[in-house]
Formats: structure tokens, sequence, C-alpha cells
């Protein structure tokens, strides 16, 4: 395994049917050729992700989107025009080009382009669009570095293409059609209140531990191997854990200091934005240390702050 920034080099691996990592503007990636059942089959094998859980297509732009999908709704075309390449995901009817693999048996696929330049350069360099779900064991800490993934898989795949640290350090959001109406089916890096205003109001369709419609949807995902609990009221939880080795994940200021082991503050400025790309990069860091318990401070409940609060509940599920 090597971390590098060199195209060819993971252009070369992806061709020979062997898994790289990529980096996104969101969180790295587990890629590998979305046509190649082979590829396919060795991502689900070395996530150990279940395979009723659809994976992502990565393409190079909006204009290879009818190569993959069809009957594409208006809503979904404004969307992609104005947020692609960006952290948004469309799932739409599929072509037969894409496996049934793929998408766990749908008639649809998940798709997006997304905005990195590194990847963009790949991308544009093959014949073919990558899948590529988070670079890391099924339902743990999604990755947001090149190290995080070599933590993860430090001998199982080829290449690391590193693209330093994810910009938006969360998962892109994820909107489905129904009957042409759009459907939000996973919080992520653009806010709801973003694509409202282009597209006008949103059903939420957000959990699923059967079939899933999209990834994310499970009840349990992103998880340390340290219990979190999520609290709105931190000082009164750090008692209930009295006496035990407690981290603190909080948004702006630093707070209790009787028995806290590490305090991960998101953002000193009180600003969503950066509080949700330091999220995952601070629950690897608290996952590193000898703790019995995480809080985690509960965020408020619109804009991003929504997204922060569902990946901290998944997160808090056990097994």
């Amino acid at each position: 395994m090597e971390i590098t920034t060199n195209v060819k080099q993971a252009k070369d691996a992806l061709i020979k049917n062997k898994l790289i990592a990529i980096p996104t503007e969101t969180v790295y990636g587990l890629a590998g050729n979305a046509f190649s059942e082979t590829a396919i089959k060795k991502i689900f094998a070395l996530k150990k992700r279940p395979e009723y859980n659809p994976l992502i297509v990565h393409i190079k732009s909006f204009a290879y989107l009818n190569e993959i999908a069809k009957d594409i709704p208006p809503d979904a075309l404004k969307l992609a025009e104005y947020f692609w390449p960006g952290p948004l995901t469309l799932v739409l009817k599929k072509r037969d080009c894409i496996p049934d693999s793929v998408t766990a048996g749908r008639e649809s696929v998940a798709v997006r382009v997304p905005n990195h330049l590194l990847t963009l350069d790949l991308l544009a360099q093959l014949d073919f669009p990558l899948v590529a779900p988070s670079a890391n064991p099924f339902g743990c800490i999604s990755p947001t570095s090149a190290q995080h993934v070599q933590n993860y898989f430090n001998k199982e795949i080829e290449v690391i293409m590193d693209g330093g640290l994810c910009v938006r350090g969360i998962e892109s959001t994820i909107i489905g059609f129904e009957h042409n109406q759009p459907i939000l089916y996973r919080h992520g890096a653009l806010s709801i209140e973003e694509i409202e205003k282009v597209i006008g109001p949103l059903a939420l369709q957000t959990n699923s531990d059967s079939k899933p419609n999209a990834p994310g949807m499970l009840s349990r995902h992103y998880a340390p191997r340290i219990d979190l609990h999520v609290t709105n009221n931190v000082n009164q939880t750090v008692k209930i854990f009295d006496g035990r080795k407690i981290g603190l994940l909080v948004f702006k200021d630093r707070l209790v200091d009787n028995g806290i082991i590490h305090q991960e503050i998101l953002s000193t400025n009180g600003d969503i934005t950066e509080a949700a790309s330091n999220l995952f990069s601070a629950m690897h860091r608290l996952d590193r240390l000898n703790l019995d318990v995480i809080i985690a401070e509960k965020f408020p409940d619109n804009d991003l702050g929504k997204t922060i609060n569902d990946r901290l509940e998944r997160a808090s599920k056990r097994k």
C-alpha cells in the first residue's frame, strides 16, 4: 500500500480491478470500477458491508449523468446543475450498465460528482465511473484524511490518494425522487435549507434498517469503539458518569473540567460549517484515547446542526 498523489498509479490499480482510496470534499472513499462485479465484491467484502446497502457512483461531470441514469426529473437536473461538483447525491432511475450489486437490486442508482481536483483528474482519465463508499469498516467513523484510511486498511488496498483533509468533512446529502417529488434520504454537507432554496420543500425519509433506499439510512452508523452519549445537558451527564474516564465533544464552549480526560471543541467561533468539517476528525482523536465514555453535546437543530445531530445519534446506537 502506498500513499501518493500519483493519478497514473491510482488509474493503473483501478484498471486491474484493485481497490484504492480517493479523497473527496466530504470523506475519503474506498473506490473501485463501478462496472466491475469483481471490484464491487471486493468493496463489500473489505468493508464487511451488508449487500442490501447500496453504493454511490461517482462520475466525472454533469454531462456524464445521462450515461448511467434515465428519466431524470426536472428538479434533479436543477439540483445537479446548481450543486455539482459538490456534496449532493441524487438517487435516479439507473441504466442497464449499472450492475444490480451496486444498487442492491433496486432500479435506482445513487450518483454524484465529487468536488476534489485530484479525484476529478482521476475520473477524467478513466473509461468508467467509480463506486466509492467511505473508506472504513462498515459502521465505523468515516475517514477524513489519508492517515485515517491507513489506520483502517494498512495492507488491504493498493493505493491511498492523499488529497489532504476533507474540506466538508461529512458525507454528501442524498436526495431521491418518488413520483418526481424530492425526498431527503440522508442529511449531509448540504443543509435542507440550501436545497429548498433551489427546488422548494423536501419530504423526509431518513431511516431504514431493512432495505434502505440510499447509504447512511441505517440506525447505527459512524460509530466509535467507545460508547458515545448525546445530551442537551453535558454537565448533568458528566455527573452520571462520575468516576469514569470521560471525553467531551462540544460545539464552541469549553465545559466542565472535573474528571474530563480530553475535550474536543468543534468550532471556537461557533461556526456550524467548521464544526461539521471537524466532527469526524475529533471523533477519531477521542476514539484513540483510553476513555470509558464520550459525551457529545447536541447541536442546535437547524442548518448543518441537523446533519451533525444525525451523525451523533447514529454513532450513539450500540450493536
